[in-house]
């Protein structure tokens, strides 16, 4: 990030009414498919947490939380392409209806790994559900089962994504200007 943006607010994107009307289509997507079934949904941590808040409380089925954390950027603006898990799960997933919870999907490779990983564990479904995916940033071929918004190359902060830690309680999607 250069100077002159770091002290500016970032602008937007994807303004906040269009986000919490696309968490309710979601969960009602998510509602049709699961109904009364349980559901163990994954808040992948730390960039989901506001994304999982909002949506699960929208879900009508059953559902026990678990939070998985990685780092794949520390506090770079682009993916280093290696994972690192900060946090594990603290219950199994063998015969359970699982979604992972993502705020977004870039290069794909971060995702892959977590859908390997979880896959091991037998669960009985394994469904993703991405707030942001990158389309043009893909570099693996991943499926993402549920999908917020498409967006190109921003590198983006807000709704609980941030820039070094900065920028994640803004209630919108945002982007500065010559950072992309």
């Amino acid at each position: 990030m250069n100077k002159e943006s770091k002290g500016h607010a970032p602008k937007i994107l994807i303004p906040e009414v269009r986000i919490q009307a696309r968490v309710k289509e979601l969960a009602a997507e998510i509602n049709s498919e699961f109904q009364d079934q349980e559901i163990t949904a994954i808040c992948i941590l730390k960039g989901s947490f506001i994304f999982f808040a909002d949506i699960i409380r929208e879900i009508d089925a059953p559902i026990s939380c678990e939070f998985l954390g990685l780092s794949s950027y520390g506090s770079e603006t682009v993916s280093s392409g290696e994972v690192k898990v900060t946090l594990d799960l603290n219950e199994p997933l063998e015969g359970k209806n699982v979604i992972v919870f993502e705020d977004i999907v870039d290069s794909g490779l971060t995702l892959n790994y977590i859908l390997k990983s979880l896959g091991a564990r037998g669960p009985k479904t394994l469904r993703t559900c991405a707030l942001l995916v990158k389309p043009k940033s893909l570099k693996a071929p991943v499926q993402i089962d549920y999908t917020g918004f498409e967006i190109g190359d921003e590198f983006v902060v807000g709704y609980g994504l941030d820039h070094a830690g900065k920028h994640r309680g803004l209630p919108y999607i945002g982007y500065f200007e010559n950072e992309h």
